[in-house]
């Protein structure tokens, strides 16, 4: 007995040991992240809401000293320039950011069908996004798309001298209507993806038993498609508020970013940036919770619960017959 139990020991330490290796291991591989994290994450952000708060700061070996909310009072208070394009920047991107879900919707509701040259389809609209880095989007932006795409194939689309002649309202009203839309299109990739695998993992079945019902594609669509795509549209939601409010084109981010490289004044760029953090964050936690009392739990799922709680049952019958 003595020597059962002096092995069996022994193979607890060798189980715990191979634990620690592999324990160390996984240590090893994340090391990188953690280290990037916290020096490139962790460590920019409390420095920058220190700076916030600094009385001064000195450029040569960033020296703070004292603290005062002065420079969140000078945004709202001294500042006449922070708070309407603050507020511009707000009603531009909550005008978009519906468009840019409905638009990828439906492009993904399309592009789920059963149509020739789907997957270069699904590419085509994925390529964007990943050319759309911060400089292809910055010249885009500067060159006038809006009016390129008025006079593309030599004005066959909406001659840019045409609109000319109904006035500066209609001309400024169809530029900014196309080059809205080409900008939705350029940044609506993962969107579409998002709600692709939203839409696939949808089954059948479903489908089946609403149409045996007598449902309609309409009552399809919002008693079937809709719901089950909830959690999805929710991730889709969240990811593109913070995208839209962190674009290239952001006015906002440009105003803080003038004072904080050109002008060098970092405890008021750095205000800046945190009110705005805060108000994203705001308006996230918003959204999440009202998306959060529409979320619906999948049926499959439901029944998928109840099929093991009856398998588990069954075991503990079977064990007790059998003791």
């Amino acid at each position: 007995m003595a020597e059962n139990n002096a092995v069996t020991t022994k193979k607890k330490k060798r189980h715990l040991s191979l634990r620690a290796k592999n324990a160390l291991k996984g240590l090893v591989f994340v090391t990188p992240f953690i280290i990037g994290l916290i020096a490139f994450f962790i460590y920019p952000i409390f420095f920058s809401l220190r700076i916030s708060i600094a009385q001064s700061v000195e450029i040569i070996g960033m020296k703070l000293k004292g603290i005062t909310f002065y420079q969140y009072k000078r945004a709202f208070v001294e500042d006449t320039e922070f708070v309407p394009t603050f507020l511009a920047t707000v009603k531009y991107t909550l005008t978009t950011f519906p468009l840019t879900i409905i638009l990828s919707l439906i492009i993904a509701i399309l592009l789920n069908k059963e149509i020739k040259g789907r997957g270069l389809f699904r590419v085509i609209f994925f390529i964007p996004f990943l050319l759309g880095s911060g400089e292809i989007m910055r010249q885009l932006l500067n060159q006038g798309v809006d009016r390129a795409v008025l006079n593309i194939a030599d004005g066959r689309i909406i001659p840019y001298n045409v609109l000319s002649y109904f006035g500066s309202t209609i001309v400024d009203v169809v530029q900014g209507l196309f080059g809205t839309l080409v900008t939705v299109l350029w940044r609506s990739g993962v969107q579409i993806l998002l709600f692709l695998a939203g839409l696939q993992s949808i089954s059948p079945a479903l489908y089946e038993a609403a149409r045996i019902d007598g449902a309609t594609e309409w009552e399809l669509f919002w008693k079937v498609t809709v719901p089950m795509i909830s959690p999805m549209m929710l991730l889709t939601l969240v990811y593109t508020i913070v995208d839209s409010f962190t674009s290239i084109d952001n006015k906002l981010l440009a105003y803080i970013k003038t004072y904080g490289f050109a002008n060098a004044e970092f405890s008021y760029a750095s205000a800046l940036g945190w009110i705005y953090f805060a108000f994203i964050g705001i308006l996230v936690a918003i959204i999440f919770g009202i998306m959060k009392k529409y979320m619906h739990t999948s049926e499959v799922e439901e029944v998928r619960k109840r099929e093991r709680k009856h398998r588990v049952i069954t075991i503990e019958k079977a064990r007790r017959t059998t003791y």
